[in-house]
């Protein structure tokens, strides 16, 4: 369960603005992902490079360290599978509106 006020629509659209910026998605908006498509190869079309940047920027984000390649394909099939992971996972998250 999302901690505070934070629920898992508004972690969602946190998750999407922050993969476009931070992993240089171009041509794209947070509304053309879709939260049940895959994140990598035929999806949204990160790759491993991507995956590395993703985990580091789930360590420094919310404090969720990811280091089993299992776990991680899991957790990064999809935007859904991604949001409900940090919502069960995250530390407190610092206020950054």
């Amino acid at each position: 369960m999302a901690e505070g006020g934070n629920n898992l629509a508004e972690l969602k659209r946190e998750l999407k603005s922050l993969i476009i910026s931070e992993l240089s998605v171009e041509d794209i908006s947070p509304e053309d992902i879709s939260d049940d498509a895959s994140l990598f190869g035929d999806g949204l079309g990160l790759d491993s490079l991507d995956a590395v940047e993703l985990v580091v920027l789930l360590q420094r984000r919310y404090g969720i360290q990811i280091k089993d390649l299992e776990e991680g394909r899991k957790i990064f099939a999809s935007l859904d599978t991604l949001a409900e992971y940090v919502s069960q996972h995250a530390e407190e998250r610092p206020d950054v509106s």
